[in-house]
């Protein structure tokens, strides 16, 4: 069966196009991307829900920040490596240090803006925003989680940021599946290994988890879809049910989700970590499945991975 291909920024419009219908304190505003972010939706639906910032990235946080102290919800969106790299004092000193309401979508992110080169491809973004303080990280690993969870961090009090690609990506859920902001989803339970992953690289941890199986081991799979707050009880449940783990994700492995459970682990129960994602480089122009596959970001590496993670623990 074909795989359904959905790109994630259309949950983004859609969640906004649902939010706008029903609320009137949402405010939508993006930094001259709105064709691309998918919020030109709004701003042909509800236009009086829209404000387009043009390229002033931080012009828009700090407009963000003073319709959230009026009782507004602001939800702000470009490029994720401008957002993230252009916006990153007035999202630290304007929003986050005095815990606004104001959410942040990082769209194109990773390696899904491949042909348009290492500026734009941003691989450190979650761990920029998870490090500040009062900030709460999502990566969605589909376009229905997309939409579920930008719908979702409306009702979280304070900044929220939401992170999705661009390119069309598999669709690994559908309309029944739980999204609870800071909860863990279980995909598949194992005994062998564990293997958290988020954004594109659930469809690749999947597929990992099944290419162990014909090797005689079984892996459980979980999306870790909030790297912030991390979903602590589920994350050393399942390193203690296993004791070997595997983290994946389209970001460097320092910071992010890899970092979050490396440490979470070492002050709690310290097993063998060993992480899938980028290592300490930029991208460079290339399809996005290229790139994928020349920076390991596959379930053959995953596999690989929970391989050595599995023999670490016998020898220990």
């Amino acid at each position: 069966m074909l795989m359904r291909m959905i790109p994630p920024r259309d949950g983004y419009g859609k969640a906004l196009l649902r939010l706008c219908a029903e609320d009137s304190r949402i405010v939508v505003l993006d930094a001259d991307v709105a064709k691309s972010t998918r919020t030109i939706w709004v701003k042909e639906q509800f236009p009086a829900s829209f404000i387009d910032m043009g390229v002033s990235e931080q012009d828009m946080i700090g407009t963000a920040a003073g319709l959230a102290m009026t009782g507004m919800i602001p939800y702000a969106s470009t490029y994720s490596a401008f957002l993230t790299g252009r916006a990153y004092d007035q999202i630290r000193s304007a929003v986050c240090h005095d815990n606004l309401n104001v959410k942040m979508a990082g769209a194109h992110a990773g390696f899904s803006v491949g042909p348009e080169g290492a500026i734009h491809q941003s691989l450190e973004d979650v761990a920029m925003m998870r490090v500040l303080p009062n900030m709460a990280v999502v990566v969605p690993c589909d376009a229905l989680q997309v939409e579920k969870a930008v719908y979702a961090i409306r009702d979280v009090p304070g900044p929220c940021f939401v992170r999705f690609g661009r390119e069309a990506a598999p669709v690994v859920t559908d309309a029944d599946t739980p999204f609870e902001p800071g909860v863990a989803r279980l995909i598949r339970d194992g005994g062998d290994v564990a293997i958290f992953a988020n954004g594109i690289m659930v469809y690749e941890a999947i597929k990992a988890g099944e290419m162990l199986a014909v090797r005689g081991y079984t892996a459980l799979i979980a999306d870790i879809h909030t790297v912030k707050p991390l979903d602590a009880a589920f994350i050393l449940s399942a390193a203690e049910k296993t004791g070997a783990v595997v983290t994946a994700e389209e970001h460097q492995k320092s910071g992010g989700l890899g970092g979050a459970v490396a440490e979470l682990l070492s002050e709690n129960a310290p097993a063998p970590v060993m992480r899938v994602g980028t290592d300490d480089i930029y991208g460079e122009s290339g399809s996005p499945e290229d790139l994928m596959r020349k920076y390991g970001l596959t379930a053959e590496q995953i596999v690989a991975s929970a391989l050595a993670a599995m023999a670490m623990k016998r020898r220990g």
